[in-house]
């Protein structure tokens, strides 16, 4: 019976651990007046999110994939579209694989629309609130789909940028954990294991707004 227990509590722990959520810590640091006013302009973009793929067909097949993948995390079929369709958007405009930003964004948050750390981050793509300070608004809400994703991916294109190319670097520096493997391994992993998508090369194919 004692074994049984323990059994049971193993089991519990590790249903807990694996549903952890590495919530991101970036770093206030100094921005040149360049970059500051280029990630400006990033953010107060107010076009309408669109998929953007070189065919219609193409981009109903990857919003039916995706959505089939994201359902149990987020069951609304008109909200998880709207999230698909805003995050395949803003990380297409970033120069990002929409892909990866899902498998960061499962790591962060764990898709939790409020999600708040213990150090302040928040949302979806765990932004924190000094960035608003810097390169934004004062009525910029940070748990709102749009306003969180668009400066989730600005801030993650910037500290690519920084890093030349390093996305490993740079996914360290979005979680304030620079040099440390763990948080760069855990969103590569969700990205390869949740989140690959063998048609994936057509987002950056000429785009055609659907």
């Amino acid at each position: 019976m004692i074994k049984i227990i323990q059994i049971c509590l193993l089991a519990l722990f590790g249903a807990l651990v694996s549903n952890i959520c590495l919530a991101g810590s970036q770093i206030e640091e100094p921005l040149s007046n360049s970059v500051k006013a280029l990630m400006q302009r990033s953010v107060s973009d107010r076009a309408v999110p669109k998929l953007t793929f070189a065919t219609q067909e193409e981009g109903g097949a990857w919003l039916n994939d995706m959505s089939q993948r994201l359902q149990k995390r987020i069951p609304d079929q008109e909200h998880r579209e709207d999230f698909l369709r805003t995050l395949h958007y803003e990380a297409t405009r970033a120069g990002l694989d929409p892909q990866l930003v899902l498998g960061l964004i499962q790591v962060e948050s764990g898709f939790k629309k409020y999600a708040v750390s213990s150090v302040g981050a928040r949302g979806f793509m765990q932004i924190m609130p000094f960035w608003v300070r810097s390169i934004g608004a004062n009525d910029h809400n940070l748990f709102l789909l749009r306003t969180n994703l668009r400066y989730g991916c600005t801030i993650l294109r910037h500290y690519i940028d920084i890093e030349r190319g390093d996305l490993y670097r740079a996914l360290g520096r979005y979680n304030g954990s620079l040099g440390k493997p763990q948080y760069p391994n855990m969103v590569l992993g969700a990205w390869r294991k949740h989140w690959d998508y063998s048609r994936s090369e057509s987002w950056t194919n000429a785009p055609r707004s659907i």
